[in-house]
């Protein structure tokens, strides 16, 4: 038993004092997960809306799926013969123009047309000649799958 000039309960409250004033070493991840899935949920959800432009009700074929490097311009028809660029509606007469200033007279770029299944086919021929005719030579036609509901 050894005499000490300090009460006891001051020893006691300087090693509190020294834990409390220590940086904390460990980081709380569970939040930043949770934040993480929530994101990843919201992006999951809405990329596929993106994508979606003008409604269209797509024929049915047996053509395999085309690979893609580049975004690709859309060029919607739809069934009361309606023309849209991406989602801008416009006359036949002025999609060539649009297209060469969208894509800076770049002939290489990739242009979709989606004609409704209603709708006179030739009619979206003669627009996709239109756009051939222009010098765009990556010109294709969409439809679903045969096997698609």
């Amino acid at each position: 038993m050894g005499a000490s000039l300090q009460p006891a309960e001051s020893n006691g409250s300087r090693a509190r004092r020294r834990r409390a004033s220590r940086p904390m070493s460990e980081i709380n991840v569970t939040p930043m997960v949770d934040v993480m899935l929530v994101l990843l949920i919201i992006f999951m959800v809405t990329a596929p809306l993106l994508t979606v432009g003008v409604p269209v009700d797509l024929p049915k074929g047996e053509a395999n799926q085309m690979q893609s490097d580049d975004t690709p311009l859309e060029i919607s028809v739809t069934q009361d013969g309606k023309i849209f660029l991406q989602e801008t509606e416009m006359s036949p007469d002025e999609i060539v123009p649009k297209l060469k200033a969208i894509s800076n007279n770049n002939t290489e770029a990739r242009i979709y047309v989606r004609g409704d299944q209603n709708v006179d086919y030739g009619a979206v021929l003669k627009l996709m000649g239109k756009i051939n005719g222009a010098g765009f030579s990556r010109v294709a036609l969409i439809m679903l799958p045969e096997d698609a509901p």
